[in-house]
């Protein structure tokens, strides 16, 4: 993917308190233009704290935040005009129909195009683009699970924002439905250059959508980087399954590809039903919150 080198996230030394309780400590990180990232963690990790500080929904205690040139925390009309936010849950506007929706809103953002900013989508464009068209004239009250998630999705890109939130996006959706909402969401980090911050419990989904991918736990942001990166942090073995003469033989080793050249070396094609099993981002993930959690706890007796 090319991107420009503008800075779109400028996040430095963030902190957030309520009362004694230190919920973000030093989370320091950057984004640029057409970048998806992926902020994952634990429950309470600080994941919505986080994002709420950044679309400007929350004072932080203490750090420099830039979201899209501005600070988050004095951002005007305008500034908004340019996010999309994609809650983790949204049931209003029952009544109205798909289509007159997705128009309304529309008109919104209309008066804040330019040249630096898109008109927003047409709105029977944005309903194919999201997969409702044959849904486009229901009550939004009537749509099932999945196909209001959808509709979620097209409210908070109707504005073709520079920078979209998206929180748990794909929460409800079948897999057909989730297979092409990734595809949208390529599209808008491909061809539109939206920066995306997504946040998931889904690390398969994560997996194949973010550039980066950052782990927080702790308050801190204990890992940053592609999923191939985080996954050489850790210090762990492959499993090569293989069968030889009718007997399956299992091993552990930390050089796989030396260990599978020399066994065709050694036995050429009777070597059958070959399997490498890497670490998997879930081992990684799982490896990396149990090490911050750790290290998190040695802090705290230390400052004791």
């Amino acid at each position: 993917m090319t991107m420009s080198k503008e800075v779109v996230l400028d996040v430095d030394g963030l902190r957030m308190r309520y009362g004694t309780t230190d919920v973000l400590n030093d989370v320091t990180f950057q984004a640029r233009h057409g970048e998806v990232l992926a902020l994952l963690g634990p429950n309470g990790a600080g994941k919505t704290t986080t994002i709420e500080i950044l679309e400007g929904f929350r004072m932080r205690s203490a750090g420099r935040v830039q979201v899209l040139g501005s600070d988050p925390a004095h951002g005007d009309e305008r500034w908004r005009a340019r996010l999309g936010v994609v809650l983790q849950s949204w049931r209003d506007h029952g009544k109205w129909r798909v289509r007159e929706l997705l128009a309304h809103l529309g008109t919104y953002y209309a008066s804040y195009s330019s040249d630096m900013i898109q008109r927003p989508w047409d709105a029977d464009e944005l309903i194919q683009a999201v997969g409702l068209t044959e849904h486009a004239g229901k009550k939004i009250k009537t749509l099932s699970g999945g196909q209001r998630r959808r509709l979620d999705v097209a409210i908070g890109i109707v504005g073709r924002p520079e920078l979209l939130f998206l929180d748990e996006p794909t929460a409800g959706f079948d897999p057909k439905a989730r297979h092409e909402f990734h595809d949208l969401v390529h599209r808008l980090a491909d061809d539109h250059e939206t920066t995306i911050l997504l946040t998931t419990h889904d690390l398969d989904e994560a997996g194949k959508l973010a550039d980066r991918i950052m782990i927080l736990t702790g308050g801190l942001i204990i890992a940053d980087g592609s999923a191939d990166e985080l996954a050489r942090r850790i210090a762990g073995e492959d499993e090569v399954r293989w069968t030889h003469d009718g007997q399956h033989f299992v091993t552990s080793t930390t050089e796989s590809t030396e260990f599978v050249r020399g066994l065709f070396s050694r036995y050429g094609k009777g070597i059958s039903e070959l399997e490498v099993r890497r670490a998997s981002l879930e081992d990684t993930y799982m490896a990396l919150v149990r090490q911050g959690e750790a290290a998190a706890r040695e802090s705290k007796e230390t400052a004791r």
